[in-house]
Formats: C-alpha cells, sequence, structure tokens
C-alpha cells in the first residue's frame, strides 16, 4: 500500500484548527475551559499551529478517574487545545487510516456503531448454528507504542506528521499495570515495553481500532472466515463446526500474541447460536434482542434521582438512553417506564 505524504499542511491549515475547535466542543460548550478557549479563540488558534509548524508542542497533562460502568475503566481526560489537536490530526490521517479497515469492523467509523454490529452479530447467529466470541485482556493498556508506530508507517510517510502522532503517543499517561510475557521476553521486558493508551482520547479510539486491523484481515483471509464481527476488542467469528471454531481460536491466539496482546480467556467461548448471549451491551437471540437487566436496572436509578433533582440537560440524558434501548426489543419496557415514572417521551 502506498504511504501518504504531505499531510502536515493539511493538519495545521487555519480551517482545519477552526473546525477541531468547533468539534472538540461539541456537547461541551458550557465547560469552562471550553469558553475560556473559545473567549480568545483565534488568538488559541495561531498559537497552537505555532507550535505545530515549530515542532514545540509538547501535550498536557491529563486528568484521570475511573468509571465502574460495567467495570473498573481509567479515563483519562486531555487538556482541551490537546483535544483540539487529536481532532485537527484525525480529520487528516483518520480516512488514511478507515482505507486499511474490513466492512465487518464498527468502532469509530462513520456509518458504523455499536447497533449496527450487535444487528451484524443477530444477523450472523440466525445464519450459523456456532459462534466463537472473544475480546482482548487489558485491551487499551496492553497497546504497545513501538508496534503502534510501525503499523501507523506503514500508512503514512510523511515525517511531520509522524512526529506529532509519536509525540501523542509517547505523552499517554501511565494506565493500569499490564505484566504479560511473550516468546523472546527476558525478565524486565513487561517493563521496559512502553505501552498503553489512554481511553478518552479521540486519537486513542481511532489508533486501538487500527491496531486490530492486522487481525481482521488474518480472520478474512487467511482464515478464510465469512461471518465475522469486530467492535473495538470484542469481536466473534461464526460456523457450523465446533471444531472448525477451536481451531481458529488457537490460531487468533497464537496471531495476537505477535502484538504483544493476550485474549480474555475466561471471556472467550464457543456458544450455540440458538441461545442468548452477550454483544455490546445487549443480550442477543437470532429471533430478538433485549437490553441487560443490570442496564434498565442503572437507568431506572438514575430516574429516580432526576425526579427529585432532574439536571439541566435531563431531557437530553433520557432521550440518548431511550436512542439506545430502542435498538433492541424494548417496547414494552419503555411503556413501563412511563408509566411508573409519568413521563412524557414518545413509545417509538
Amino acid at each position: 500500500m502506498k504511504r501518504c505524504r504531505n499531510l502536515f499542511s493539511q493538519i495545521t491549515g487555519f480551517e482545519n484548527l477552526y473546525k477541531a475547535a468547533n468539534q472538540a466542543a461539541e456537547g461541551k460548550r458550557a465547560k469552562l475551559s471550553v469558553m475560556l478557549f473559545f473567549d480568545r479563540l483565534e488568538e488559541n488558534l495561531f498559537q497552537l499551529r505555532d507550535q505545530l509548524s515549530s515542532r514545540l508542542y509538547v501535550p498536557g497533562s491529563y486528568r484521570a478517574f475511573f468509571i465502574y460502568d460495567p467495570k473498573p475503566r481509567l479515563i483519562s481526560a486531555a487538556p482541551f487545545s490537546d483535544r483540539v489537536i487529536h481532532h485537527a490530526l484525525m480529520n487528516v490521517i483518520g480516512p488514511i487510516l478507515e482505507r486499511s479497515l474490513i466492512f465487518d469492523t464498527y468502532a469509530n467509523r462513520l456509518g458504523k456503531g455499536t447497533h449496527k454490529a450487535i444487528r451484524r452479530f443477530q444477523e450472523y447467529a440466525r445464519r450459523y448454528r456456532f459462534f466463537l466470541k472473544c475480546d482482548i485482556k487489558k485491551y487499551f493498556p496492553s497497546i504497545d507504542h513501538e508496534i503502534l508506530k510501525r503499523l501507523i508507517r506503514r500508512l503514512i510517510g510523511d515525517r511531520h506528521a509522524l512526529w506529532l502522532i509519536d509525540t501523542i503517543i509517547d505523552h499517554s499517561n501511565q494506565q493500569v499495570e499490564v505484566l504479560d510475557y511473550f516468546p523472546g521476553d527476558d525478565l524486565l521486558t513487561p517493563v521496559e515495553q512502553r505501552k498503553g493508551l489512554p481511553i478518552g482520547n479521540l486519537t486513542s479510539q481511532n489508533f486501538a481500532n487500527y491496531f486490530l486491523s492486522p487481525l481482521d484481515h488474518f480472520v478474512k483471509e487467511a482464515l478464510r472466515c465469512r461471518a465475522y464481527v469486530r467492535y473495538v476488542d470484542d469481536f466473534a467469528l461464526f460456523n457450523d463446526n465446533k471444531e472448525q471454531l477451536r481451531s481458529w481460536f488457537t490460531e487468533i491466539d497464537r496471531f495476537v500474541a505477535r502484538f504483544r496482546l493476550k485474549l480474555h480467556r475466561r471471556r472467550c467461548m464457543i456458544s450455540s447460536s440458538a441461545g442468548e448471549s452477550r454483544f455490546l451491551g445487549q443480550v442477543v437471540k437470532p429471533s430478538r434482542r433485549r437490553l441487560r437487566g443490570e442496564n434498565v436496572r442503572k437507568f431506572t436509578r438514575r430516574l429516580k434521582r432526576w425526579q427529585a433533582q432532574p439536571p439541566q440537560n435531563v431531557k437530553r440524558r433520557i432521550a440518548s438512553w431511550l436512542g439506545h434501548a430502542r435498538q433492541a426489543d424494548a417496547a414494552a419496557l419503555i411503556r413501563a417506564l412511563r408509566s411508573r415514572f409519568e413521563l412524557s417521551f414518545p413509545e417509538t
């Protein structure tokens, strides 16, 4: 594949930086850091452009916190000016990364997303008797920086753009510790290897999706699996033969080790497509989809709190959850919530 050059001037162009600032501010205009940036927008954008052009740009410190939905995850929030640069970079290199992805990869792509991935999973469940469902152990904290940089260099040949990409990767904050050994490692290798991308960055989301693109091509082209779907590090392969799926599991386990990744063995399983399976926040059967019970209970608790003390954006929050709920077979659930909480949102 031909490597793309002459990208840096596009990244640092004023129009692209202006577009990136508005993208980064979407849904966050009321935040103080955003208001301060936009109060002197032109001056701040020129300053960012000068820092990039002179290669004096240094990312700021992250604000890190844990969320527990549904499992503990370290979230890292970059300063707003850095988020502007992340958008400016992805506006230019995002389409380049996109061209290397297969059709059935659904994360962080225009026209794809969680719900289309779930529908694709269900479609394959109707057509095949069994499936192998896997995910990667501590995926974001395990992403190896040098391997990621090598993969990016397959597509991008602009040294200035690569400097910016490397700068963002190198300034990733400390993630949860991962001490996994691979063939050829000595005692200190897992400690010495720079790894981990901050969940929360636009760049991290796109790099993480691209990092598993070789796996996609391996599954489709080497294993010749006709029915495969991936969303970030959650993926599933379908077949009518259990032994074929077991063989593929072994091959995939070996393949991801080449990228210093390990499968999460307790979450990897071969199941009948006729039964229920949890995939991307929904319980999926060939004939129907429903929300997970814990998801409904959590939203119900929120509704109770919001009735007592509604936040400013309560309507938007309810609409967001309803958008997710309506992708499942949840009409009866929505009617029950309307009746219980005397809410005015529509049923369909």
